[in-house]
C-alpha cells in the first residue's frame, strides 16, 4: 500500500508542468528535492514514471496512469478540505483575461457588477497567455480561442459559455473613402493584425472570401493586442479583424462599421477556467453568473 502522499503531491505538480524546476517553484522546494522524491516514488512503485525529452519531463505510459489517478485522488481530498474553509460571498476575486477583453469589455461594465454586488472586490489582471492559476493567484481566467480546453489542466474546471464570429472592422470614414464593393478591395488599404493572430488571421479570411493575392500585400500594421488594433482603425488607419462585442458602442453609433458581412471561418469560443475546489467558489459563482448574463 502506498503511504507517502507528499510524493504524489510532488509527482502531480511535476507531471502537470512537465518540469521538475517548475514543480519545485510551485511547491517552494528545491529542484534536487523534487528529483529525489521522484526517484523514491519510482522505486516504491517499481516502475519508470518520467522520460526526459530535451528540457521536458514526459510521462511514460505507467506515469500517465499514475498522473490521472493522483489528480482524481488529490481532487477529492482538496474538495473535502475546501468545504471546511469555504469563504463567504463577501471578499476579493482576481480575474484574468486578455488585455482587449479587460480594457474594452470588462472594465466599462465593472460598475454594473459592483452596484449589484458591493460586497465583492474585483482585481483584474491582463495576460494573453495561459498562466498557472495557482502560481499566479488567479481565481478566474476568462479565455478565448479554439484550443482552450486542450491547453487547460485536468485539475481545473473549463466551462464553455458561448462564442462570437470575427468580422473585418474599420471606420465609417475609411469605408466611404475606399468605396468598398468586394472583399478584394480591402487589399487597397492597411491591414491591421496581431503579431500572433493564431486561428484568426487575414490569410484565412481572404481565402474564405475567395480572394487571392494577400501574399503580395505590403501594407501591414502589427500590434500586440486587439484593443490596439481597434484604436488604430477607429482613427481611420486600415481594417482589422475582431469580434464586434469589443467595440459594440462604436458600431452602434456608426463610428465603426463592418464593411462586409462575411465572418472569419473560425469563431472565438469563450471559456471560464477556475479551480473547482477553490475556497472562493460561492463568490466565483456569483461573478460567473453575472458574466454569462452580461454576455448573453
Amino acid at each position: 500500500m502506498f503511504k507517502n502522499i507528499n510524493l504524489l503531491v510532488t509527482f502531480e505538480s511535476a507531471a502537470r508542468h512537465k518540469s521538475y524546476s517548475l514543480a519545485a517553484a510551485e511547491l517552494c522546494i528545491s529542484q534536487a528535492a523534487v528529483s529525489q522524491q521522484m526517484r523514491q516514488l519510482e522505486q516504491g512503485l517499481n516502475t519508470r514514471l518520467f522520460i526526459r525529452k530535451g528540457r521536458e519531463m514526459l510521462l511514460s505510459q505507467q506515469g500517465q496512469m499514475v498522473f490521472e489517478c493522483s489528480q482524481k485522488a488529490l481532487g477529492i481530498i482538496n474538495q473535502g478540505l475546501s468545504q471546511l474553509h469555504q469563504e463567504d460571498i463577501a471578499g476579493e476575486l482576481t480575474i484574468s483575461s486578455t488585455q482587449a477583453f479587460s480594457t474594452l469589455w470588462l472594465m466599462p461594465r465593472i460598475q454594473r457588477f459592483s452596484e449589484q454586488h458591493p460586497e465583492i472586490q474585483i482585481r483584474v489582471s491582463s495576460s494573453s497567455g495561459f498562466e498557472d492559476l495557482k502560481q499566479a493567484h488567479i481565481d478566474l481566467a476568462i479565455r478565448f480561442g479554439t484550443e482552450v480546453e486542450e491547453q487547460t489542466s485536468l485539475s481545473l474546471a473549463c466551462v464553455y459559455f458561448g462564442e462570437s464570429e470575427v468580422y473585418p472592422i474599420c471606420s465609417a470614414q475609411l469605408a466611404d473613402k475606399l468605396q468598398l464593393n468586394t472583399p478584394a478591395d480591402l487589399l487597397s488599404t492597411w491591414l491591421v493584425s496581431l503579431e500572433k493572430p493564431g486561428s484568426y488571421d487575414w490569410q484565412d479570411w481572404f481565402e474564405h472570401a475567395g480572394v487571392t493575392g494577400i501574399e503580395n500585400h505590403q501594407q501591414w500594421t502589427k500590434v500586440d493586442s486587439t484593443d490596439m488594433a481597434i484604436n488604430a482603425v477607429a482613427s481611420g488607419h486600415g481594417v482589422t479583424l475582431a469580434v464586434p462585442y469589443l467595440c459594440q458602442k462604436q458600431l452602434d453609433t456608426g463610428e465603426l462599421v463592418i464593411p462586409f458581412n462575411l465572418s472569419h471561418p473560425n469563431s472565438v469560443k469563450r471559456y471560464m477556467v477556475y479551480d473547482p475546489h477553490s475556497a472562493k467558489l460561492s463568490r466565483l459563482k456569483v461573478f460567473m453568473e453575472w458574466l454569462k448574463a452580461e454576455m448573453s
